[in-house]
């Protein structure tokens, strides 16, 4: 189909893909609460998010497949319904290392709409339109992360630590009532592809022995880990090293969802117009700019705004890459697009591990080691467009 989405289908799209920020970004301002509630310390409580995205980027190389050979409706819905469900659980535990095993399998869970979404989206729209239509829900998905911490801070506050995974659970019953009625499944019986383990494995070495394909996954996963760099070492920056008082830092974080909001609006609007590959150098050019201009404020000792400006550009553009960039891989991929999602999605998430992990073990007393990480992965993500998706092959 090329048919515009609807206004209530984006909605409930985003719905959907808000359900990962939300898990993780509900609890944070909780995580001091959790620890004492759970006589625990905050190290080990930070765990649980760390098993949380281990789970999901793992969950996306099982979902891709299964929803290529079952269907997009019973996994979105399954995966959903045990979201809920384990977030139940989560509200329920009294102890850190069943709340780190809960929230692995929360997250595992979780990677089935994360998967299934882009391969639905890939089902009813060509590439141009896919690319919109992402765009869109994105900007949906991005009002998550904006209120996620804010609400989770007063359910704690008024209700307990634990309210919050009763309050997640309650809002994914709800989004997964809402997709058994309007949401039809979109993959046709003749196209699914039988699920044997062996046909799997074919299936993901397809995927990574062709330059095309792993190119464009590898471009989306790279310029998505340069922003976790950002994540795991901003506030630290932001507070120790630049002065910024804590309550205030929140709305350098917003600044950052503002440009990725604003960019995913023009994203939406011309990416007709010039097409997802025009789309898609645009926003690595701007992205790579902002690479190379993120170590020239301290290393010339310039002020705080000469680090947030490039931030900004940088964090705003990573929803145009990833969306253009999976336009591009699914539109040669028809039969394979939760298998090649599932790929991409473990690539990213994993990369964001990587790179969080990498940028957690450097010093501490210097912005410098951030930004140079940044830099160098929006670098290898231009080297991974140009160097392998722009060679000149057949469709997949």
């Amino acid at each position: 189909m090329s048919a515009r989405a609807s206004l209530p289908l984006i909605i409930l799209l985003g719905a959907v893909s808000a359900l990962t920020p939300l898990a993780i970004d509900m609890y944070l301002p909780a995580m001091p609460a959790i620890a004492e509630s759970l006589a625990s310390n905050s190290h080990r409580v930070q765990a649980t998010l760390a098993a949380y995205t281990g789970g999901f980027a793992l969950g996306q190389l099982l979902f891709g497949p299964l929803s290529d050979a079952k269907g997009r409706r019973p996994v979105l819905l399954g995966g959903m319904t045990v979201f809920a469900l384990v977030a139940m659980l989560c509200a329920m535990t009294n102890s850190v290392e069943s709340l780190t095993w809960l929230r692995c399998a929360q997250g595992f869970a979780g990677a089935a709409s994360a998967v299934v979404i882009q391969a639905l989206v890939r089902d009813l729209f060509n590439r141009e339109d896919f690319a919109r239509t992402m765009s869109y829900i994105t900007l949906v998905m991005t009002l998550a992360p904006l209120i996620a911490p804010m609400l989770g801070g007063h359910l704690a506050h008024w209700f307990g630590w634990r309210s919050i995974f009763w309050a997640l659970s309650g809002f994914t019953l709800l989004v997964a009532l809402a997709c058994s009625i309007r949401l039809p499944e979109t993959l046709p019986q003749l196209r699914r592809q039988p699920l044997h383990l062996g046909s799997i494995l074919r299936s993901y070495l397809r995927l990574l022995t062709s330059s095309v394909a792993l190119g464009y996954m590898l471009c989306g996963a790279l310029s998505f880990a340069g922003m976790f760099a950002f994540l795991t070492a901003a506030s630290f920056i932001y507070i120790d090293i630049y002065g910024i008082a804590a309550p205030q830092v929140g709305y350098l974080f917003g600044l950052n969802v503002i440009s990725l909001m604003a960019f995913t609006i023009f994203n939406g609007r011309w990416v007709h117009r010039l097409g997802s590959r025009t789309m898609l150098r645009l926003a690595l050019g701007l992205q790579l700019l902002a690479g190379l201009l993120l170590p020239i404020g301290p290393l010339m000792g310039w002020g705080l705004w000469s680090v947030v400006a490039p931030i900004m550009l940088y964090v705003g553009v990573i929803s145009t890459i990833g969306s253009n960039s999976m336009a591009s891989l699914l539109s040669n991929l028809p039969n394979l697009a939760g298998t090649a999602s599932s790929m991409a999605g473990t690539l990213r998430f994993g990369s964001a591990a990587l790179v969080a992990a990498f940028v957690a073990t450097l010093p501490d007393n210097s912005p410098l080691y951030m930004l140079f990480t940044m830099t160098a992965c929006t670098l290898l993500a231009s080297c991974a467009y140009f160097l392998l998706a722009e060679r000149q092959r057949p469709a997949i």
